[in-house]
């Protein structure tokens, strides 16, 4: 399956990875094709594409490609060796009413992206506890520190969560490392899967990536993609974390499979169960009805139990 393209999801939305190299990507009669020395290797309706991650040499594309998924709001992320994203095509045109929600966006007031950011902080680190109570770690400090959050974070607990966090969970001689190698390019890689479906529910949703609530750097296209992204992120540690356990501490292509199928991963939500792209995709549709009304939460995503948490990756007992 090694030069194979990869069709990871057995439902509608699927991640296309695009991981050996000297393939050349086509489109012929709404599918997506891949073929490496004039051989088809495989093929993907269009409209079942949720994300396309490169990160392989001698990729070549036709025009085509890129004009047909940005047509679908498919975000095609391009990644360096360590996997982590460099670049991504967005689509310009993503929603019936963009132009109304973006110019929400761009003029929504302090004082409610504080308060988005102050709740995405909250989920996120009471994500992190829960993680870490699932491992057997000391994590009653956390929910505290999740209460201690304010409007902004002026205090930066998510900082301070996230030094008790890495910790905690990998060893007091783990370094977090956007360029690193094993753990930290097996979280690269998850990391750069959650951006490109998060992605592609905020062009959906008709808003901006670049756009963020907290995230400003001047450098980061996805400055939003990385706000909403925030409290999955504790899901893709945790699969990690149980990667590790199994022995699999570098990015093969059944870790790299295991942890594109964490987006199908179920999650609570007011509409019952609903896989974790999906949830992503409401939380972007509920954002642009906030900036546009000027009112209204997020359903951020709650933290599964102990047993789901542990189970995550381990094909067979766990559905991810």
């Amino acid at each position: 399956m090694a030069d194979r393209i990869r069709r990871y999801l057995p439902i509608m939305q699927r991640v296309v990875d695009l991981s050996s190299d000297g393939l050349h990507v086509a489109i012929h009669r709404g599918f997506l094709t891949v073929s490496k020395d004039r051989e088809e290797q495989g093929r993907v309706a269009l409209d079942d594409i949720n994300g396309v991650i490169a990160h392989a040499h001698g990729l070549t594309w036709s025009n085509t490609v890129f004009t047909r998924l940005a047509e679908r709001s498919v975000p095609i992320v391009l990644c360096a060796q360590n996997h982590a994203p460099v670049a991504c095509v967005w689509p310009i045109e993503g929603n019936h009413a963009q132009g109304a929600k973006l110019n929400a966006q761009a003029n929504a007031p302090k004082p409610l992206m504080k308060r988005l950011w102050r709740d995405i902080v909250f989920a996120k680190i009471q994500m992190q506890g829960a993680i870490l109570a699932s491992t057997g770690a000391e994590a009653g400090a956390f929910d505290m520190l999740a209460r201690k959050v304010r409007s902004g974070d002026p205090e930066n607990v998510e900082a301070q969560a996230a030094r008790r966090y890495w910790r905690a969970m990998m060893g007091p001689g783990f370094r977090r490392d956007t360029g690193g190698d094993d753990i930290n390019a097996l979280l690269n890689y998850g990391y750069t899967i959650l951006r490109a479906i998060v992605s592609r529910a905020i062009c959906a949703a008709g808003l901006h990536p670049t756009i963020g609530l907290h995230h400003s750097n001047r450098g980061n296209s996805f400055a939003l993609a990385d706000d909403l992204m925030e409290p999955y992120r504790p899901l893709v540690d945790r699969l990690v974390y149980n990667l590790r356990q199994q022995g699999q501490d570098e990015v093969t292509q059944e870790a790299k499979q295991i942890l594109v199928e964490l987006t199908s991963f179920d999650l609570e939500s007011s509409q019952g169960l609903s896989p974790l792209y999906v949830h992503v995709t409401r939380l972007a549709q509920q954002l642009a009805a906030v900036y546009q009304d000027g009112s209204g939460k997020l359903e951020l995503p709650s933290s599964p139990s102990p047993l789901v948490l542990s189970g995550l990756g381990h094909r067979g007992q766990q559905e991810t």
